[in-house]
């Protein structure tokens, strides 16, 4: 079989209808493939993938905490269910809620002692995986694949980055 990689991957016998099909496909498969090893990391430490997200944002906001939908908002990945997500953190220990005292509608989501040392139980395997998944990139590299997903993110019309 004669084409690109990719298409004997899939052991497509007919070429892509057209080129941006093919790059949507790529994207998803290597997608997949390196989301898989992080699942497996993060599984090893009792994690989601979406619940490391929710961690390592309540840890960049210090002890303050955030509402649930503005940690939605910060997600790498769109969750729908993000109260289910945080009832799973909080039954571990890892996260509180707790009611604002000038506003009792608005409860807050804080990281706990647990949930910070979970998170630096994974800071050195995380980077260390990221780099054994596109150490093999060099500096250029992967600034231009940065660049070109940041493009194809943006709606045609916005300007590019």
């Amino acid at each position: 079989m004669v084409g690109s990689r990719l298409q004997q991957e899939l052991k497509k016998r007919e070429p892509f209808a057209v080129p941006e099909q093919e790059a949507m496909l790529n994207l998803m498969r290597t997608a997949d493939r390196l989301q898989l090893r992080f699942i497996r990391l993060f599984r090893r430490h009792g994690l989601s993938p979406a619940q490391y997200n929710i961690l390592r944002i309540l840890r960049g906001e210090g002890g303050e905490g955030l509402p649930s939908l503005e940690i939605a908002s910060r997600m790498v990945t769109s969750t729908p269910d993000i109260t289910r997500l945080v009832d799973r953190l909080e039954a571990a220990g890892l996260v509180v809620r707790d009611r604002s005292a000038t506003d009792r509608r608005v409860v807050r989501v804080r990281i706990t002692p647990d949930g910070l040392g979970r998170l630096g139980q994974l800071d050195e395997p995380v980077l260390a995986l990221h780099r054994s998944l596109l150490g093999h990139l060099d500096p250029d590299e992967l600034q231009t694949l940065s660049t070109l997903l940041t493009k194809a993110r943006c709606s045609p019309d916005e300007p590019p980055p």
